[in-house]
Parts: structure tokens; C-alpha cells; sequence
């Protein structure tokens, strides 16, 4: 357990993880907080042995299910929330529009066996942040609690496919609405977000257009603020519903 999860990968990604914003190592001084809920108490105990050996991370509490996460999270206001999807009691899907509330600063990453489209969606709706298989490696672990404590997403590979899969379906049940203007992208805006839909971090997209990686820091910002919302893969939704972009 303290060494692997097993391998996780897929044909397309060079990385174990598909990130979605800011890119780059942590620039915060106090160690990255982080809460873990799983019904399994070995399983927990394996994350603690493995997250220990990280000097930027540190694991402030534990849970058993959804209930006991809300009153800890409310106790403890971690960084990071690395929960399960399915637990007794009340399941973590469930439990993140409550974290949500007693903890707004958190952020929470699913860390589960569940390869199922509806679960993907239902914990992107209640507000996680990241959606990862438990088959990746303790690294990735570690580096996608990273990533996510500086605001990116991170979705496994395969989730990720079965997202734009059903961005597709989306534009295609919409086809015959009549769409609300959407505010103007830039071109260059519009170029980054296509980039931002396929699952490329901000430095692979920075080498792509020949831009530095602040300058895709400042387009994704302006993206959000043009269509007013909070996350990159809430763009990315918004842009298929509304045809500001299509990824065949």
C-alpha cells in the first residue's frame, strides 16, 4: 500500500493525470492541509503512510464516510478533501455540496473505484475539483493534490474521454435550441480554451501557441470572467453547450 496503487494510464496521456488550469510546482509556505474520507480504514491508512513522506503535505484528519467528513471538514477547514465516492451512511457525492458549505475553501478531489459517466458528472456538479481512479500511482497522488491546491483540475485520462464524449452529446441534444448570445472570446481566447478541453495543462498549452504560461494564466482568467463562471471545466461545458468551440 505505502508503495503503489497499481499503474494507471492511458494511450493518449503522457501524464497519469489530465490537468485543466494553473500549472507548476506550489509557491505556499504552510504545508497543503488535507482531509481523508474512506470507508476503508486500510485504505486510509496507506494514504496517511504515503502522504507522510511528502514535506509539503500533511494529513490533519481522517473519516469514515460522508456524514463524519462534513463535521470534520467543518472542524478541521482542510485545503484538500481526498474522498471516496461510495460509503455508508452518506456517500461522498452527496457529502461535497455539504463540505461545500461548512468549508468553502476546500477543495475536493474523488478518489475512487467508480468509473461511471453519471458519477463523474453528479461530483463535478457538487463541486469537486478533481475525479481520479484509485489505481494511480502514490506519485500521482501526491502531485495531483498539488495541482489542485494551486487550482487546477484533475481528472483521470479515461473520465476525461468519457467527458467530451458527452460534451458531444450535449451539443447534439441542443442542436435545435435556440442559443443565448454568448459573450465574445478573442481568438487567441478561443484557441486556449480548445487546448484547456482536450486536457492540456497551462505549460503544454503555453509551448503549443508559443506563449508564456502566464499569458494562458491571463486568458484562462479572462475566459472566466467574460463567461462568468469559476472553473475551467465549467468553461469548457459552457463553451461545447453554447458552440462558442466543437472538438470533433
Amino acid at each position: 500500500m505505502a508503495d503503489s496503487f497499481g499503474p494507471m494510464r492511458d494511450e493518449d496521456a503522457d501524464d497519469g493525470v489530465v490537468g485543466m488550469g494553473p500549472d507548476g510546482a506550489s509557491s505556499r509556505k504552510e504545508p497543503i492541509r488535507v482531509l481523508v474520507v474512506d470507508d476503508h480504514a486500510l485504505f486510509r491508512r496507506g494514504l496517511e503512510i504515503v502522504l507522510a513522506a511528502e514535506e509539503d503535505i500533511q494529513v490533519v484528519g481522517e473519516a469514515g464516510d460522508g456524514a463524519e467528513a462534513v463535521d470534520k471538514a467543518a472542524d478541521l477547514l482542510p485545503d484538500i478533501v481526498l474522498m471516496d465516492v461510495r460509503m455508508p451512511k452518506r456517500g461522498g457525492i452527496e457529502a461535497c455540496t455539504s463540505i461545500k458549505e461548512v468549508a468553502p475553501s476546500a477543495k475536493i478531489i474523488m478518489l475512487t473505484i467508480s468509473d461511471e459517466e453519471a458519477d463523474l458528472y453528479d461530483a463535478i456538479k457538487a463541486g469537486a475539483t478533481g475525479y481520479l481512479l484509485k489505481e494511480i500511482s502514490t506519485d500521482e497522488v501526491a502531485t495531483a493534490i498539488r495541482a489542485v491546491a494551486d487550482g487546477q483540475s484533475q481528472i483521470s485520462p479515461s473520465m476525461a474521454s468519457k467527458l467530451l464524449t458527452e460534451f458531444k452529446s450535449m451539443i447534439q441534444r441542443t442542436d435545435e435550441r435556440r442559443l443565448v448570445p454568448a459573450p465574445r472570446l478573442t481568438e487567441r481566447e478561443l484557441e486556449v480554451l480548445k487546448l484547456v478541453a482536450t486536457g492540456m495543462n497551462n505549460r503544454d498549452i503555453a509551448k503549443e501557441l508559443f506563449i508564456s504560461e502566464n499569458t494562458v494564466k491571463n486568458h484562462v482568467r479572462n475566459i472566466l470572467e467574460k463567461l462568468q463562471l469559476h472553473s475551467r471545466m465549467e468553461a469548457v461545458v459552457y463553451a461545447m453547450r453554447e458552440k462558442i468551440l466543437e472538438i470533433r
